[in-house]
């Protein structure tokens, strides 16, 4: 929790050094620190010839992210949403998701196919940094003055990102090695233990923006943790070397992402006050919990 909170606590700082939306800091910064325990079990599991993790880590983080990171965090506190997060970040989440989608119906992802999802991360950030910007000109409540000098905040952001990797990692190779001594396989391990680990950063990250009442960098990093999981983390991984996918992906897992991900939007819904409540927080976390009971229960479908 604690590296949550420097990381919250510095994001916000630069968002005031640079101009930018706290949003925009939440989905480019706060995301990619957290996300680098997904980047770091995705690589060295297709380097290592274990694909069903590369890609179950993927898939099950992103629906522990909206289910269980968000659920947890609006029991808590219940989260307002801002237009500006539905119109842009979520539509470029759920078509990204498609994407996916559609690149792995051959049951693999290409060199190729990793270059388009790199292409669209880059792209992505500049249109987010750009966007926030120029709205920046125009509004006066995004304004605030840093807390922090440039360098104690860029030193907070990279101290919690640092903590948090190591913290998801030891986390990660318990749980992992218990879950093999008792015989699951690679892909259930991936997108329960293994996914749940690699969320832990979001969930500490969340619930200590929620605590501060930074909702904007709450809402931007699970949105753009699920982006940069797609884009920046398969994109890197495939491009290295191609990964094989496990026909119960394209059957099971992929389509619960892709329900969560939809269920955000219509729990979020009207867009000027769309919230998501302590009892949407609780079918988010109800939703999980099938979804983990079930990927146990047809693992050999």
């Amino acid at each position: 929790m604690l590296s949550g909170d420097f990381l919250v606590r510095g994001s916000v700082s630069l968002a005031g050094h640079f101009k930018v939306s706290k949003l925009v800091i939440g989905v480019v910064v706060v995301s990619f620190g957290t996300s680098a325990p997904e980047l770091v079990v995705s690589l060295n599991a297709a380097l290592s010839g274990h694909p069903d993790i590369a890609i179950g880590n993927v898939i099950g983080s992103n629906i522990a992210n909206v289910a269980l990171v968000l659920g947890l965090t609006a029991i808590i506190l219940p989260v307002k949403v801002k237009k500006k997060a539905i119109y842009f970040d979520w539509a470029v989440m759920m078509f990204i998701s498609l994407l996916f989608y559609v690149f792995c119906i051959n049951n693999s992802l290409q060199f190729f196919e990793g270059l388009i999802f790199l292409a669209l991360l880059f792209t992505y950030i500049f249109i987010s940094i750009f966007k926030s910007r120029k709205e920046h000109l125009k509004s006066l409540e995004e304004s605030i003055p840093p807390k922090h000098n440039l360098f104690i905040s860029f030193s907070l952001v990279i101290a919690a990102g640092v903590g948090l990797v190591f913290g998801a990692r030891f986390l990660i190779d318990g749980a992992s090695n218990i879950a093999k001594e008792i015989g699951i396989d690679d892909r259930i391990i991936s997108v329960s233990v293994i996914a749940l680990g690699t969320s832990l950063p979001e969930l500490a990250t969340s619930i200590a923006a929620a605590l501060r009442k930074e909702l904007d960098i709450f809402i931007g990093n699970i949105i753009g943790s699920n982006i940069f999981n797609i884009l920046a983390i398969l994109g890197f991984t495939s491009v290295i070397k191609s990964i094989n996918i496990n026909p119960m992906v394209l059957k099971f897992d992929i389509f619960w992402m892709l329900g969560i991900s939809l269920l955000l939007f219509l729990f979020i819904l009207p867009l000027k006050k769309g919230a998501v409540t302590r009892w949407k927080g609780l079918v988010f976390v109800s939703i999980y919990l099938v979804y983990i009971y079930l990927a146990f229960t047809l693992k050999g479908a």
